[in-house]
């Protein structure tokens, strides 16, 4: 399950570094209202992408600040509402992420799958 996660997550970085134009400098990020600014941003959503099985383009116009979009804002309840459940937990490990609810599907997954 872990290596399934990580080769997921690769290929979301993959496809997020195309998109933002590879490993060239940028400016700093501007509308941030959960995540902060710093060097966890890009794997936060880069991990965030990967757990919903989607692109950047997903939540993001190509103004990455515009509010726009209803996914994006969605997305940032999501975030707050991880970070909040994680704040809580006892020994201070993140226990939950996008991709325990959503498993790679842009929409959480409710119930399991049906027996074959």
């Amino acid at each position: 399950m872990r290596k399934l996660l990580f080769l997921i997550a690769i290929g979301a970085m993959v496809l997020c570094a195309q998109e933002r134009g590879g490993g060239r400098a940028q400016a700093p990020h501007t509308n941030l209202k959960v995540l902060p600014d710093d060097a966890n941003l890009i794997p936060a959503m880069r991990a965030a992408a990967a757990g919903l099985g989607q692109q950047c383009g997903f939540c993001h116009e190509q103004d990455r600040a515009s509010d726009a979009k209803p996914e994006k804002v969605t997305a940032r309840m999501m975030f707050q509402m991880v970070k909040d459940i994680n704040s809580k937990m006892p020994d201070a490990k993140i226990k939950v992420t996008c991709y325990t609810c959503h498993r790679g599907m842009p929409e959480p997954v409710s119930a399991p799958p049906a027996a074959q």
